[in-house]
């Protein structure tokens, strides 16, 4: 859940990218911190577990506007992918603001998709809140192995398994040559702060 800092007038907010192991969440995020570097505050901070990474690091949104007269601040954060890994990520799950689903394309990657999704699922539900109703975007990774030949799955087949009941903005990407990463991002940074933007309304009229 957000956090509003009214004597720096601050709200902070916190995006997680979810997805299976191995399916592009680090790119993404290494790619942002990159390229976006006069947006960020700070380091990006890596905590390695075995054949698994867990990122983070503050960034500001600036030029999306402000939210009752306060500057936005938003964490971005990595998940591990792999099962082993549960406890890790329901922890850095935890106040979480928006989400950003990455889908491996590679056609072996079918079954761990949705299993990933459903454990995203599950996880938020643990939270009391709703992968209906919380600020989320779809990515398809890795379209640009099919250039090389590596069977990947049509996106139209991904959409269908992952997004027919979602129903959620999605982008076809490549985080290693940054192809859709940054659309991905402003997408659910725009869900995100349209959604706190009602949620502090909301409260203003409760008290």
């Amino acid at each position: 859940m957000a956090v509003f800092n009214p004597k720096k007038k601050l709200i902070e907010c916190k995006v997680v990218y979810y997805g299976p192991g191995r399916g592009g969440k680090t790119t993404n995020l290494e790619y942002i911190f990159r390229t976006g570097k006069k947006y960020t505050t700070g380091d990006i901070v890596s905590i390695d577990t075995k054949g698994d990474r867990t990122l983070f690091f503050d960034f500001l949104p600036i030029g999306l506007g402000r939210i009752m007269g306060c500057d936005v601040k938003i964490q971005l954060f990595t998940v591990p992918g792999q099962a082993r890994y549960s406890s890790t990520r329901k922890m850095v799950l935890k106040g979480v603001d928006g989400v950003v689903f990455v889908a491996d394309s590679l056609e072996i990657r079918r079954e761990a998709n949705m299993l990933s999704l459903m454990d995203l699922k599950q996880n938020l539900e643990e939270q009391n809140k709703s992968i209906f109703n919380i600020p989320l975007v779809v990515q398809y990774n890795k379209r640009d192995l099919a250039e090389k030949g590596i069977p990947i799955m049509p996106l139209k087949v991904m959409e269908q398994k992952l997004n027919s009941r979602l129903k959620v903005p999605s982008y076809p990407a490549s985080a290693l040559k940054g192809i859709g990463v940054g659309p991905t991002l402003k997408e659910c940074m725009k869900l995100t702060l349209q959604h706190l933007q009602k949620e502090l309304k909301w409260a203003q009229n409760e008290e």
